[in-house]
């Protein structure tokens, strides 16, 4: 009986090394991206284009076809480990309990709202461009 994903070493390692280039990746972004004021623009940046990478990726898998060993790998090594490296929701609440306790309310709304809105856009975006480019190779 084959192993399951979640216990195969080749998969685990994917996932490990996603993650740390994930990690590096929004450790130069923060040093590229400084707050901007109250704004915390990096971790934006990263949620936000996380969430697109992850819908382009896992929309183009998916309209490849039926999940192989070389799919899983791909949505495992880049979706789940460089993406969920790259994007820190973590970071994320920790920014808004940060607006929260220094009496910016509204900013704190704003931010987790706009922050919850652009990545779901984002993921919609990359989606919607998977599925172009499939249908583009098609024809």
């Amino acid at each position: 009986m084959p192993t399951a994903q979640h216990r195969d070493p080749r998969f685990l390692a994917l996932v490990a090394t996603g993650g740390a280039l994930g990690t590096l990746a929004r450790w130069g972004t923060a040093h590229v991206l400084p707050p901007a004021g109250s704004w915390p623009l990096a971790t934006f940046a990263v949620n936000v284009a996380g969430s697109f990478l992850l819908g382009l990726l896992l929309e183009a898998l998916l309209r490849r076809g039926a999940e192989d060993a070389g799919r899983a790998a791909l949505r495992l090594g880049l979706g789940t480990g460089f993406c969920g490296g790259f994007t820190t929701y973590s970071s994320f609440a920790v920014e808004v309990d940060g607006l929260l306790r220094d009496g910016s309310a509204g900013g704190a709304a704003v931010y987790a709202l706009g922050t919850v809105v652009a990545g779901l856009l984002a993921a919609l975006a990359g989606v919607a461009l998977a599925g172009a480019r499939h249908r583009e190779s098609r024809a």
